[in-house]
């Protein structure tokens, strides 16, 4: 687009007391944003307060001028960064079935890793480690699958989930991960994300639909788990208390017609009683990373492609650590602490190693965490 085009977009999204909801309606009625501006004030009065009509069809406030500037001064500083608008033939279709799809986004990395099919994964900040290891290897999994993984970039569970994305994409699988934030794409939040932060923009993208600069607010990070579930197939969670901002992520893709998917835990673990109530209430119980993938019914293929991307299927070269597990899991049903206590490798990597071997169907997972293997 334009300058000029870009700039009546930042313009509207940066109208004080123009939300979302409205600013589409105004878009549904006169057309682009300009049209917006130049439609008078009688005209904007029937879809908006009088007060915000005025503001609409005068001159913007030099408040609003020095916002937009600052907006399009960020987005010129680099050539991976870059404003999507509803207009935009490549605005995620998804969040198009949003009741208030956001007018712009702020993407700043790889734009094309919109364009995949998606599945989110959230969970509880305050995690176990069992739940942090949990979502890597399933994220590392489903990431090799061609699934991109997209998650809020919060402490625990969704740190993991990204992590585990990123290291598919570098054992060279066609991976990638989105972070959808409840700040500017330029906000590092939290700040000891810094790292994983830069790692996302690099090799996937870093996503919201506010301006850069604004702070963590948080009111503001609701209105991002919506779009978490908009942009995705599905949204599986790993662990999540009963009041969890993972189990609203849920409610908004349920109600978005997305798949809801949930791992089950100790019915002890307080970490676990989100899980349990969305699988209560009509949740898919997830044991495996092919679970996922049957219940997002994806192609038939799929599970073959899978075990290609993990080096395992077939007469695929195992690599050094799914061979290790291998030998040490020897014929015999073993739990899985016994096997990390085998294994020279942390456990994350071990988790790893046996969704990408029970992928492939060299080893299976039995009740009570432990695993037999097949061939």
């Amino acid at each position: 687009m334009d300058a000029a085009e870009r700039a009546a977009w930042l313009r509207l999204l940066l109208t004080p007391g123009l939300g979302p909801r409205t600013a589409r309606e105004l878009l549904a009625a006169f057309g682009l944003p300009q049209q917006v501006f130049d439609a008078g004030r009688t005209a904007l009065k029937k879809h908006v307060a009088d007060d915000l009509a005025s503001v609409l069809s005068h001159a913007a406030s030099a408040a609003i001028d020095s916002a937009v500037a600052s907006a399009e001064q960020w987005l010129a500083a680099a050539t991976d960064r870059s404003l999507l608008t509803l207009a935009d033939a490549d605005y995620p279709a998804g969040l198009l079935e949003c009741p208030d799809p956001p007018p712009v986004l702020f993407a700043w990395g790889q734009r094309e890793a919109l364009a995949r099919p998606s599945l989110a994964i959230v969970g509880s900040r305050s995690c176990t480690q069992q739940g942090r290891e949990t979502a890597e290897a399933f994220a590392h999994a489903l990431a090799q699958a061609g699934l991109t993984i997209v998650s809020g970039l919060a402490v625990g569970i969704d740190a993991a989930a990204h992590r585990g994305a990123l290291r598919a994409a570098d054992a060279g699988a066609a991976a990638t991960t989105i972070a959808v934030l409840g700040t500017g794409v330029d906000v590092i939040y939290p700040s000891a994300h810094r790292a994983l932060t830069d790692a996302i923009r690099t090799r996937g993208l870093l996503l919201s639909e506010f301006a850069p600069g604004t702070p963590a607010l948080a009111h503001n990070f609701p209105r991002r788990n919506r779009l978490i579930a908009g942009l995705t197939r599905g949204v599986l969670v790993v662990e999540a208390a009963l009041r969890s901002g993972s189990l609203i992520t849920a409610r908004l893709a349920a109600e978005l017609g997305r798949e809801v998917l949930a791992i089950p835990g100790s019915i002890h673990s307080p970490t676990a009683r989100g899980c349990h109530r969305l699988i209560k209430d009509g949740a898919k119980l997830v044991e495996s990373a092919q679970d996922v993938l049957s219940e997002l019914r994806l192609p038939a293929g799929t599970p073959t492609a899978i075990a290609a991307a993990a080096g395992t299927g077939g007469g695929a070269v195992l690599s050094e650590t799914q061979r290790e597990v291998l030998d040490v899991l020897g014929h015999d049903p073993v739990g899985l602490d016994t096997l990390i206590m085998r294994c020279a490798r942390d456990a994350g990597a071990v988790s790893a190693a046996l969704f990408e071997l029970e992928l492939a169907q060299h080893v299976e997972r039995l009740p009570g965490n432990r695993y037999q293997r097949l061939r």
